[in-house]
């Protein structure tokens, strides 16, 4: 009898990946408010051996692309997207610069990469450059977002996340937080920060970077889903909260996608972002799902659980949902099915 899936590495979400990434160039987004020391950051990281090979694009607002100056000599393709933030206006400039990267790259006309760090201006919001690997179909074959890591600073970072939306909207979609200025800023200044942050989102780890200095691996490593720190549901201001989703058999994957394809159809913008593995019902590994507001990524099956823990958890951040509400959607719709 013919088999359902077209080799034996595929299943139904297409080829299985032996992890998340698989052969595609891993990016991450180095995201924080104005002079929280992200280029400092970078410029430190690009000297490392393990900053070789990283291509850098950056988003600066103003006129002149000062941090784009200040990179362009460590990096082996620093690329200056136009002036404001990566939003849904520059969006597109994100994506030809990516594709024309790759396109050089196979060229010869740039230097082989093997990573990307996005630096993004001081007011953007991430999600919509998560949006443009979700919705880019070519992008998100070439490249996969490891991590978002948002930087602070120590010395006024407390008061901007007290009095900026894009601030702690920075800090809440972060998967790490970089803790910057620790040498200059007023004595338990670091500590407070690190109490607002940890409010604001309990499931990133924290860091301390004094003029830069921090171990790579911060910058490279793949977000960690199986962060323990996350409680069951975290209440932050501009009313986003935080809560995890588990199960402990599998699900079907009918009842998931038809559920989620009604929470982003009513509340896209509320569903800040959404990522996790599930225990889909005929899949032999986990499978990766991730949505930003409205968007949905392609679900890709891995070919194992990185653990014994082959138990479903998916990591919601959203503006006024709740878990009951998602829970009983999801209930709902499996009974319906």
């Amino acid at each position: 009898m013919n088999s359902p899936f077209p080799s034996p590495a595929a299943g139904r979400f297409g080829r299985r990946l032996t992890r998340a990434r698989g052969a595609k160039v891993p990016v991450t987004v180095v995201t924080g408010f104005l002079g929280a020391g992200k280029t400092t950051l970078l410029k430190r990281f690009l000297a490392t051996p393990e900053g070789q090979g990283t291509a850098v694009v950056v988003n600066e607002f103003g006129a002149a692309g000062i941090d784009d100056a200040l990179v362009r000599g460590s990096a082996d393709e620093t690329v200056l997207l136009g002036n404001g933030c990566l939003c849904c206006i520059t969006r597109s400039d994100l994506q030809l610069t990516l594709r024309r990267m790759v396109v050089e790259r196979e060229r010869g006309e740039i230097p082989d990469f093997r990573r990307i760090v996005i630096e993004t201006s001081g007011l953007a919001d991430p999600s919509p450059i998560l949006q443009t690997f979700a919705t880019d179909r070519a992008l998100g074959d070439t490249f996969h977002v490891d991590a978002v890591v948002t930087v602070v600073d120590a010395e006024t970072g407390g008061a901007t996340l007290q009095w900026s939306a894009e601030a702690r909207k920075q800090a809440i979609l972060a998967d790490r937080l970089i803790v910057t200025k620790t040498d200059i800023a007023g004595e338990g200044a670091a500590s407070a920060l690190a109490a607002q942050l940890r409010a604001l989102n309990p499931g990133a780890t924290i860091d301390e970077a004094v003029n830069g200095a921090l171990d790579p691996a911060r910058l490279t490593e793949p977000a960690n889903l199986e962060r323990n720190a996350f409680v069951a549901e975290a209440a932050h201001s501009d009313g986003i909260g935080s809560f995890v989703l588990t199960a402990d058999k599998p699900v079907p994957w009918p009842a998931f996608a038809r559920a989620m394809d009604t929470l982003t159809t009513l509340r896209g913008p509320d569903l800040l972002r959404v990522k996790g593995f599930l225990d889909v019902e005929g899949c032999k590994g986990p499978v990766l799902v991730q949505f930003v507001q409205h968007l949905a990524h392609p679900p890709v099956e891995l070919d194992a659980w990185p653990d014994a823990n082959r138990q479903s958890r998916v990591v919601f951040i959203t503006r006024g949902i709740s878990e009951k509400q998602v829970r009983e959607l999801l209930t709902a719709v499996r009974a319906l099915l």
